[in-house]
């Protein structure tokens, strides 16, 4: 009677194993391989995944069948035929079970990586390009975001989980706005499917997205890697992150009187005592409260009409550095943890009252100028109505924080911020599927060391290339834009260095490189203006990857330069239909030094579709700089086709004396 149990355990055991077996020997595919995907046309198509070894793997596309039998470990691959544009198709995958993908387009398909300029979404710029996004009805362009994920101790057999998202109104908000931009000019022209694949992390180095292979020709970050790769390393750093942390937080207490008083800074009962006036938008370090790190509060009493209330409204408070938690009227409408986001804070129809209205904000920084960055939009808005917000506030400091002796992010380690990083995760996975060619938006994150860039940036087109075993697959990267702080005198700038690092790389064959200056924005390390990057892109690509030999894909290009006795000559590249100083008669931003390499602005005039520099203040000149600054306010040298000229040094090389 005992044994009766005994044999329904085991029976019970063999179907639950026999379950388990089944279910991992069904064919797995990949994040990539899913509905709505785009296969690169005139390519052969790699279909690959996992299920159980020795398994038979049939694939039926286009009217024709392949198949193959999985390896030890599980994986298979097949490649079909390449095919012509067109779509869409259906695909069937079998082995122990049946999967079936729906809705492929086969058209062209552009890997898109970088950092935060890169994956910055259309939702970000709403208010900038309205109509772009409301016409945004493009469903053969199509986009697939690879959320982040960094490991610098393996390669990753898949991507995180994602999605193929069709192009309309309410998906592109989701799309990288300048890969967007890029894909929307190709497919006007062209008129084939286009595939985006965004793979993107903002505030990371071009290190992180170079595999172990290719690192390893760069002798202090191959060592870096093989440092971070010891556990026990990690383990101590982790630790002392740790510890660092619970030191801080000793140090840095809650005790903003804001919150702590009797009433609360934001309650529309305080009675405000002691409030000082500050000036919006701006700086408190500006405005007469120097050296301070913690929190300040800003306040402002408003007028409302009676015709702006009742209804949503949105509330628009440019930058803020660093934190944020907005009040209005009593009520928390909206809040930001780091400097980056524009704040735009909606209100329900319940807030806003007739008459006074107060609003209350909480700015907490950490390092640096804390504030409201200028020239950025300050106003609430009720439809079409609204209501300026610059102007006359008040402000109160509600706490004055005291650091540690060492800071947590003195001790964190990071894989996405390490060699082979983000490689591993968010490249490497997707290296079987084919490609049209990739686009590179990346380099703020390295300025603090630019002269390494172009070794950096080269290895990374040469690894990228070896791994999807393309040796001339086109490689399109935008050029550093303009940012920062105008400078009226010449002066030396990590931002010009890192973009003639960036000008230098494009000596590789099948590259291009879009100028951006003119695009960026003083103020902002992420400029608004993505069409200009996006469309420039795009003629890069025309140009290399479609072999569209009548495009100007790139404004002038500096060439070669003459010393003429007191003058140097300047010859360009990609002059279109001829040089022009835009916007003016005299050509702006150009610099001239003699031996010593002291600098002086310059006299600049176009002959001949070449540049002449001069200066009465160097009568032996040797060099000269164009727009070598972080912000090159007033470069205006482009060709005839609009497109600007890449800021340069003649002091590499390049010098003829005549």
């Amino acid at each position: 009677m005992k044994a009766r149990p005994t044999i329904v355990t085991a029976l019970l055991l063999i179907i639950f194993f026999s379950a388990f077996t089944t279910a991992y020997a069904q064919v797995r595919l990949p994040q990539l391989i899913s509905d709505g995907m785009v296969l690169q046309r005139d390519a052969k198509i790699k279909i690959w995944g996992w299920a159980q070894p020795g398994e038979k793997v049939t694939i039926s596309f286009n009217h024709k069948k392949y198949a193959t039998i999985t390896k030890a470990n599980g994986e298979w691959q097949i490649e079909s035929a390449p095919m012509k544009s067109g779509g869409p198709y259906t695909m069937g995958i079998s082995a122990s079970n049946h999967i079936t993908i729906n809705n492929i387009l086969i058209g062209d398909v552009w890997f898109c990586s970088g950092q935060s300029n890169m994956v910055l979404p259309m939702d970000r710029l709403t208010e900038r390009y309205p109509d772009e996004i409301a016409a945004a009805n493009y469903p053969q362009i199509r986009n697939f975001f690879i959320s982040t994920v960094s490991d610098v101790s393996k390669v990753h057999a898949d991507l995180p989980p994602g999605k193929w998202l069709a192009c309309n109104p309410e998906n592109v908000l989701q799309f990288g706005a300048a890969s967007y931009f890029f894909a929307k000019q190709l497919y006007h022209k062209y008129h084939v499917p286009i595939g985006i694949i965004n793979s993107s992390v903002g505030g990371t180095p071009i290190q992180a997205w170079i595999s172990e292979d290719g690192i390893k020709t760069i002798p202090d970050y191959s060592q870096r890697l093989k440092t971070i790769k010891d556990t026990a390393f990690v383990n101590k750093v982790n630790q002392q992150a740790l510890l660092a942390k619970r030191n801080q937080n000793r140090h840095v207490k809650v005790t903003d009187l804001g919150l702590t008083g009797p009433k609360t800074w934001y309650d529309t009962t305080y009675k405000p005592k002691d409030w000082h006036h500050f000036w919006l938008p701006g700086y408190w370090a500006d405005q007469g409260v120097s050296g301070l790190n913690g929190v300040v509060w800003f306040r402002k009493e408003i007028n409302v009409p009676v015709g702006m209330v009742g209804k949503p409204a949105k509330i628009y408070m440019g930058r803020i550095v660093d934190a944020d938690n907005l009040f209005v009227n009593g009520v928390l409408c909206g809040n930001t943890t780091y400097q980056y986001p524009p704040r735009r804070y909606k209100l329900n129809e319940t807030i806003l009252k007739p008459g006074k209205n107060i609003i209350t904000i909480q700015v907490m920084n950490t390092a640096g100028k804390g504030g409201f960055v200028p020239d950025k939009a300050y106003y609430l808005a009720v439809g079409k109505d609204t209501i300026d917000l610059r102007g006359d506030w008040q402000y109160k400091v509600g706490q004055v924080y005291t650091p540690g002796a060492n800071s947590a992010a003195d001790y964190t380690f990071s894989a996405q911020n390490e060699p082979t990083g983000l490689y591993n995760t968010m490249v490497a996975p997707a290296i079987n599927y084919a490609i049209k060619g990739i686009v590179w938006y990346q380099g703020e994150t390295n300025a603090n060391k630019p002269k390494e860039y172009n070794l950096l940036l080269t290895t990374l087109i040469a690894d990228w290339r070896s791994k999807w075993q393309q040796p001339n697959l086109p490689f399109i990267y935008a050029q550093l834009p303009n940012f920062m702080d105008v400078k009226y005198s010449p002066t030396e700038s990590q931002w010009a260095e890192l973009r003639q690092q960036q000008l230098e790389a494009i000596s590789i064959s099948n590259t291009a490189m879009a100028v951006t200056i003119g695009a960026g924005e003083w103020n902002d390390i992420h400029p608004l203006n993505k069409k200009v990057v996006g469309e420039r892109l795009a003629l890069g690509a025309e140009k290399i990857a479609y072999h569209d030999l009548s495009v100007i894909a790139s404004g002038p290009i500096y060439q070669l330069a003459s010393i003429d006795g007191n003058r140097i000559v300047l010859t360009f590249s990609d002059i279109g239909g001829g040089l022009i100083a835009k916007d003016d008669t005299t050509l702006s931003q150009f610099a001239i030094a003699g031996a010593d390499h002291k600098f002086y602005w310059a006299h600049a005039a176009i002959e001949n579709n070449k540049v002449v520099v001069w200066s009465s203040d160097v009568t032996d000149p040797l060099y000269v700089r164009y727009a070598w600054q972080d912000n090159p306010e007033g470069a205006n040298l482009y060709n005839k086709e609009g497109l600007p000229a890449s800021p340069f040094t003649t002091e590499p090389n390049k010098i003829v004396i005549k």
